[in-house]
């Protein structure tokens, strides 16, 4: 038995295990560098390694800060097309074992930094391999690996360094940056024991295997893996391989595809993503060392609350296991949205209060910091889940790489322009940016409310029937959906099917009365 066939010694639950497993180490990983630039930022060794302070640690070059966190998505979109493109030409697993390469090696690069262009070219490899295995495994939740990168931060920020000082030893972020490299060289590892997805061998041709692998992930009932094995045959029907022309013709509204109003689809994947880096997520998990700095907390606080508050978005991420599946897509992102602008509100006014009264900035830090928590936590628990699960349904299956592509890309703009635009939006007008976010979460209700349609409880295959109207408002999309038997693809593909038949035994009996009366 080869290393490919290992998964078929294992249990049902044991492979769910494994993959789940497996899964949530490539959501470590993206979240692990996602939150790690905080912790290093805050290190004065790192600060004049690249040269973007002075020996304390104060940064004075934020543009070139928010530069080196940002550039990292600029790899990271490359990489969603080219991991992409990968997966639907030699598989999921094998796209996830060239995405993982990628990532262990821009770590590692990262760790062995010398200088600002050093760093530039390191973030953008671990970019690549990053947004390769974003878009090959979707990620519903990465809090668990940026709240290991604030605690690792701050158990190192105890090291001293060659001074004698605490956290001014250049292992503080070495170790940090290294660190990346674990959960990469377990995927590399690991990942060719598990079997493929079902929908990439049924499009490659491999029906027999794709039928073996469903039934033994599903281990249910006879039926409903019949059913489910029937959609994506169905659905397979159509696969369209994903590639950088195929992501633009999609765009644009030029794709050969039959699936209706796919541009709309990719725009509102793109856009979802995007809001969500501006609802100030960015601000919160990359800079939260320097937010807490400017309440007044003492470095030591600063990295022991950053890491709570990553902790804090795990709790959220388990939350949202219950309530979006329980509420929906769409409630979960306006309630959301709503929570952050009372929250984002708050926190601006608590700090701006603390900037008119010094006196009492240290009696208000703690309420401002609340305000910080309470907004991690709403997030996880909503756009944290949502905004990365929607990407992956409201596309047809034959083309759910691209639906996916398209939210890494919009999380990519999203994330890298913030990241970039964040320190000198607070070095300008520090605590009003919440202000601006508050008004910018205001505005993401409304367009949710009008352009995302509910696919809670709905099949991938029978999604298109939401996007059948021309118009892209919900309610003519929920019209729609419960005109064509409330989305039972099979339901009217079998009606397709009865008509034809019927109309052929019509025709035929027409062709026979003919000729009885042509003999008469």
């Amino acid at each position: 038995m080869t290393i490919t066939d290992q998964w078929k010694r294992l249990s049902p639950a044991a492979l769910n295990f494994w993959i789940q497993t497996f899964s949530l180490i490539a959501i470590f990983f993206e979240g692990y560098d996602q939150g790690v630039m905080g912790g290093v930022n805050s290190s004065p060794d790192y600060v004049t390694t690249v040269n973007i302070g002075t020996a304390d640690g104060r940064v004075t070059d934020v543009t070139k800060q928010g530069g080196i966190v940002s550039i990292y998505y600029l790899g990271a979109i490359f990489g969603c097309f080219a991991g992409g493109w990968v997966a639907d030409r030699v598989g999921r697993i094998n796209g996830t074992l060239v995405g993982a390469i990628f990532a262990l090696i821009g770590g590692a690069l990262q760790a062995a930094t010398q200088s600002a262009a050093f760093i530039l070219g390191a973030r953008v490899v671990t970019g690549i391999g990053t947004g390769a295995l974003t878009a090959i495994i979707p990620v519903y939740a990465n809090y668990l690996g940026i709240a290991i990168a604030y605690w690792l931060d701050f158990g190192l920020s105890f090291v001293p360094g060659a001074n004698g000082l605490a956290g001014y030893s250049s292992i503080r972020w070495r170790f940090l940056l290294a660190f990346q490299c674990l959960p990469a060289i377990l995927l590399v590892a690991g990942i060719k024991f598990l079997p493929d997805s079902p929908r990439y061998l049924i499009s490659a041709g491999y029906t027999e295997q794709a039928r073996e692998v469903l039934d033994h992930v599903r281990a249910g009932s006879t039926e409903d893996v019949d059913r489910e094995f029937a959609e994506m045959a169905l659905a397979s029907k159509d696969v369209h391989k994903s590639s950088p022309i195929e992501f633009a013709r999609i765009l644009v509204g030029r794709s050969t595809s039959r699936a209706p109003n796919l541009a709309r689809r990719a725009w509102l994947c793109l856009f979802l993503q995007i809001m969500a880096s501006y609802t100030a997520i960015t601000a919160v998990t990359a800079y939260a060392p320097i937010l807490l700095s400017a309440a007044g907390y003492s470095q030591i606080k600063q990295n022991g609350l950053a890491g709570g508050l990553s902790t804090v978005g795990i709790v959220g991420t388990i939350i949202s296991a219950w309530v979006v599946d329980r509420f929906g897509r769409r409630r979960c992102l306006m309630w959301g949205a709503g929570g952050m602008v009372v929250v984002n509100v708050i926190a601006g006014a608590l700090y701006e209060a603390s900037r008119r009264q010094p006196s009492k900035a240290s009696s208000i830090a703690p309420a401002a910091v609340l305000m910080l928590f309470l907004f991690n936590l709403i997030y996880a628990s909503t756009w944290g889940t949502v905004a990365f699960l929607i990407p992956t349904e409201i596309f047809p299956s034959e083309l759910r790489a691209q639906g996916n592509g398209f939210g890494v890309t919009g999380w990519a703009i999203g994330v890298g322009t913030t990241t970039l635009a964040n320190p000198s939006l607070f070095a300008h007008i520090e605590n009003r940016a919440y202000f601006l976010f508050a008004g910018l979460n205001l505005l993401w209700i409304v367009v949710v409310y009008l352009f995302y349609p509910e696919t809670k409880d709905r099949s991938l295959e029978a999604i298109n029937i939401l996007f059948t109207p021309r118009s892209p408002f919900t309610w003519a999309a929920e019209r729609a959906w419960h005109e064509h038997h409330n989305g039972d693809i099979l339901a009217d593909e079998a009606q397709h099917e009865v008509r034809s038949v019927c109309e052929t035994h019509e025709k035929k009996h027409c062709e026979e009365t003919a000729q009885a009366a042509s003999a008469a």
